[in-house]
């Protein structure tokens, strides 16, 4: 049995690679968050866990008043995998007395704010996280068969498994990446709320959930600040997330198996197909935005606009505005909008860190360029050192930005950590079979 780690932060004094780690975790979303949880109570495991923010955060520009999660409350950190974890939300809600409160709600999903606060009281709690700390590079030593994770203060931890878990940063559209000018990705939204609304025109580009609580946001308060506001999208309609029963089975072990058994080309077209059964916008908020809209239009024309198969092809700001070209997809015809604020809710995307440069020849990679995730989450030649989170829909389908599967494949990660099955992982669970 290997003694914990009892610091909560980045050490003053460089720490000297003497012991090894049975693994480190780099990265504090809520799926390293999650297997923090879940490896506190394992004495067998000596973990640790490193993020370069100050303190847990998630989403901080997307907290609109009554925005909430997409998935329910048991989707939390670690309820899924076990039930009776101190870590567990309805944990979290006792010890806030707020758990009567949530139960006279009677509504499955926590206020987006609320999941981020939640997910601050269980870091505050974990022994095993090190804030403030950022990773500068990663080593292997093939004689000690160890990696070493350094850091910016100088401290060096060397461990024998990696757990990836750095997210998938703001994505900008090609047209946009050297754009000049105070546009603004909707993951910094409400921070710049305020200037947004001041200028005499906004245009919003994205087709997501973040698109459209932005816009509902902004139609509201339309009326107060006499802008202009058009929201386009690439999409042929604005398509609602699809969230009946039979569906939600496609987040299961079973598909996964199936899913990832498939050839990398299958694989690859089906990410494309099944984008509106985890990037679509809530139906709830759909029929919201109609009706903000009639209600508004009884007054007159109010000056918004809705576009959609429009894809963004260019972008240039001149004179404090931007001019936008974009293509309508089906008439296969361009067109320019002329804007003063631009607000690009484009989502996120997988970007492999640089620290792990010195390491990517012991990481596999399909022929896309894309990390090759084996069905236990390793990317490495051994199958058995380095695990990723979250950036594998090209290979574990719908589950792998999914909330809900986070507690499953952390049973999964730690399974492999021990080689011993600690927390219970499904086999089966769906009533329709995926597979001849």
């Amino acid at each position: 049995m290997t003694a914990r780690p009892e610091a909560t932060e980045a050490p003053e004094v460089p720490e000297q690679p003497r012991t090894a780690y049975d693994f480190v975790g780099i990265g504090l979303g809520p799926f390293n968050l999650g297997l923090a949880c879940l490896t506190e109570p394992i004495a067998e495991l000596n973990g640790v866990f490193l993020e370069s923010k100050p303190d847990f955060e998630w989403h901080s520009g997307m907290f609109l008043d009554g925005a909430h999660l997409q998935t329910p409350f048991m989707s939390d950190l670690v309820t899924l995998a076990d039930p009776t974890s101190p870590f567990s939300f309805l944990n979290y809600l006792k010890e806030k007395g707020r758990l009567y409160s949530f139960y006279i709600r009677e509504n499955f999903y926590p206020l987006r704010v609320e999941y981020d606060d939640y997910c601050r009281w269980a870091a505050s709690r974990l022994s095993s996280v090190r804030f403030g700390t950022t990773v500068t590079e990663v080593t292997y030593d093939d004689g000690d068969e160890l990696y070493t994770v350094r850091t910016h203060t100088g401290a060096a931890y060397r461990t024998r498994r990696l757990v990836l878990g750095t997210g998938t940063p703001p994505y900008l559209p090609e047209a946009c990446r050297d754009l000049p000018g105070d546009h603004l990705h909707n993951s910094r939204y409400l921070e710049h709320k305020a200037a947004l609304q001041r200028k005499e025109s906004i245009t919003l580009v994205g087709s997501g959930q973040s698109a459209a609580e932005i816009y509902y946001d902004l139609l509201g308060e339309i009326d107060a600040h006499g802008y202009r506001l058009t929201w386009v999208t690439r999409s042929p309609r604005f398509f609602p997330l699809e969230y009946t029963k039979l569906t939600l089975e496609m987040t299961s072990p079973e598909y996964i198996d199936y899913y990832h058994a498939l050839p990398e080309e299958t694989r690859y077209r089906l990410t494309e197909q099944q984008k509106g059964l985890f990037k679509g916008i809530d139906g709830t908020l759909i029929d919201d935005i109609f009706d903000l809209l009639y209600q508004k239009n009884l007054g007159g024309p109010v000056p918004t606009r809705l576009l959609t198969n429009s894809a963004l092809t260019g972008a240039t700001h001149h004179d404090g505005a931007y001019t936008l070209t974009f293509r309508q997809e089906e008439q296969g015809k361009d067109f320019e909008l002329r804007s003063e604020g631009l607000v690009l809710a484009t989502g996120y995307r997988y970007a492999e860190p640089e620290f792990l440069k010195p390491i990517r020849d012991r990481l596999r990679y399909d022929s896309r360029g894309n990390h090759d995730i084996g069905r236990n989450y390793a990317i490495d030649v051994t199958g058995r050192g380095v695990f990723l989170q979250n950036a594998g829909v090209h290979a574990h389908s719908v589950t792998s930005p999914d909330l809900g599967m986070g507690a499953y494949r952390n049973s999964c990660i730690i399974r492999e950590l021990l080689g011993t099955e600690h927390y219970p992982v499904e086999k089966t669970i769906a009533f329709q079979e995926f597979a001849v």
